[in-house]
């Protein structure tokens, strides 16, 4: 790119950069975040759309929020009790998604996307994103089920969580079918949903024996009752050109 045009993109990168204090950059595993990778997440077709309300949200296969999921008064989304997996009353195909999440000791939660409620469990036909207390949970001992996994298909090369009780910036970016989880400012994963490299995985995982399994390209975002009190908070969505 010449000088004079480089220089004339700079504010533009800038304001992107700002746009993202959640997720700031880091060099502990990964690929960091860049005004490069802000620059090409800069193609849009939408506005932000803000998350953090009731109104976004209800059970899965149900029309209701439910009682074990709350907002407080700080707009925090808290899960306590049962209640179930809950979904955006919205769906999405292409979307880059920004939400911090908190678990306690021992802590298991998942984010997921392109959920179609096709199945009796959301996991049975939706992608997830691992929310977990890796130093506490069983599922830390492996990388491929620990916090910002595509679970149980990739790996996050290293641990980039902070300590149980303190925030966690989530990232998640689908353009199409390639995906991209980043958490606190790192890219940890990276794929393609249908490839033959994702095939393989999946026909080697539990989710074999899933027919719904990864088929849908659009669908609702998904947040997971998995028994522990997790909450998640600053949470928003923005369609992107695929």
């Amino acid at each position: 790119m010449p000088y004079n045009r480089l220089f004339r993109a700079l504010p533009a990168v800038a304001a992107l950069l700002a746009g993202f204090a959640c997720a700031r950059p880091s060099t502990s595993a990964g690929v960091p975040w860049s005004a490069a990778t802000a620059a090409a997440a800069a193609t849009t077709t939408g506005s932000w759309i803000d998350l953090s309300s009731p109104s976004e949200w209800r059970g899965y296969r149900r029309t209701d929020l439910p009682a074990g999921w709350s907002f407080d008064a700080n707009r925090v989304l808290t899960h306590t009790r049962n209640g179930g997996d809950i979904v955006t009353t919205r769906q999405f195909a292409s979307f880059e998604l920004e939400v911090e999440w908190k678990v306690t000791p021992k802590g298991n939660s998942g984010i997921f996307y392109w959920a179609t409620e096709s199945t009796d469990r959301i996991y049975e036909n939706a992608q997830e994103m691992q929310v977990l207390d890796n130093s506490g949970h069983a599922d830390g001992r492996s990388a491929l089920t620990s916090a910002g996994a595509n679970y149980a298909l990739y790996a996050p090369p290293s641990d980039v969580t902070r300590p149980v009780g303190e925030w966690n910036a989530a990232r998640l970016v689908i353009r199409g079918e390639h995906a991209e989880h980043w958490l606190n400012g790192v890219k940890v994963v990276d794929y393609v949903v249908g490839s033959p490299d994702w095939v393989a995985r999946e026909r080697a995982s539990k989710f074999r024996d899933w027919p719904s399994f990864g088929l849908a390209r659009r669908g609702h975002i998904g947040l997971q009752d998995h028994g522990d009190l997790v909450a998640f908070r600053n949470m928003r969505i923005r369609e992107i050109a695929p």
